[in-house]
């Protein structure tokens, strides 16, 4: 097995799509002029920058497209100025345009369905990844799902454990999660009972004027219930809130988290979760499609 060569470039894009008036998809296309090529909206990652982040910020500022992240396609590898790239894509629904303006980076933008973007696109990687693309069923439903942040130990909080809060790198790790939340542009932000829990949701109810609802469903157990209880009780109400069709954001606990994400989806892969820590989920009307950790 030959050792791939270490990354030098880092960037992120997206399929951005939208239904068309006869039930179809078309997806969008940049045009470079410094290139002279069609391609997918991407761009370099800034220091520092979460990937699904930059993707979402590149494709708004290179297509002037609002898009909402759902599932992770494949990523490219590559060499640009003589230096391995590494490229990473999600398909997002697009929720909005701001009214394309050409510029010196981007200076046409085009709407196709997926077979006339595959041959119009300049490169065989974004090919591939519209083909990714092509394959998947249709979204219904989007949840931020994430893990509270940093609480400090139980063992040195004298109180109530329900009542115990985040630390100085709670804070932090809520203030960071705050953005990717915000990605899905939820609607509603739910949260298990602990305080712990509500305040990681807090900067994002703040940058979203929202107001967290608290939901024991995604509690850990109680004295007398089982983790398989708990982790039933928070995966039905996933799908529930899925169903509904409005993007969610949503704080749980890190023994429901796993066992519930398991079920969902039918498989026990490791779905342990960091504090602080989260996942993208895209659910289509058959249940959970993909989940992806951030």
């Amino acid at each position: 097995m030959v050792d791939e060569e270490p990354v030098g470039i880092r960037a992120a894009g997206g399929v951005a799509w939208r239904s068309t008036d006869d039930g179809g998809v078309e997806v969008c296309l940049v045009h470079r002029p410094r290139y002279g090529d069609w391609s997918l909206p991407k761009g370099k990652l800034e220091r520092g920058e979460h990937p699904l982040l930059a993707a979402v910020r590149e494709v708004a500022e290179e297509s002037d497209v609002r898009a909402v992240p759902q599932v992770r396609l494949p990523s490219v590898r590559y060499r640009s100025e003589g230096r391995p790239k590494l490229v990473d894509y999600w398909s997002m629904r697009a929720v909005g345009t701001g009214g394309f303006q050409p510029g010196t980076e981007v200076d046409d933008v085009c709407w196709l369905d997926v077979d006339a973007a595959v041959e119009r696109v300049s490169y065989p990687h974004d090919a591939q990844v519209l083909a990714a693309f092509a394959a998947l069923p249709r979204v219904t439903g989007t949840v931020a799902l994430v893990r509270h942040a940093h609480a400090g130990r139980r063992a040195t909080w004298s109180g109530p454990d329900t009542g115990r809060p985040l630390d100085a790198e709670g804070v932090a790790q809520a203030r960071a999660l705050a953005p990717l939340v915000a990605l899905v542009r939820p609607v509603r932000l739910l949260s298990a009972s602990p305080r712990r829990c509500v305040q990681t949701l807090g900067p994002a109810a703040a940058a979203l004027d929202l107001p967290i609802e608290v939901c024991g469903d995604f509690d850990e157990p109680q004295p007398g219930q089982q983790v398989d209880e708990c982790a039933l009780a928070a995966a039905g109400r996933l799908v529930e809130l899925a169903a509904a069709g409005q993007p969610v954001g949503v704080c749980s606990q890190g023994k429901v988290i796993p066992g519930a994400l398991a079920r969902l989806a039918g498989r026990d892969d490791d779905f342990g979760t960091a504090k602080g820590g989260g996942w993208l989920l895209a659910f289509t009307a058959d249940g959970l499609l993909a989940a992806d950790r951030f």
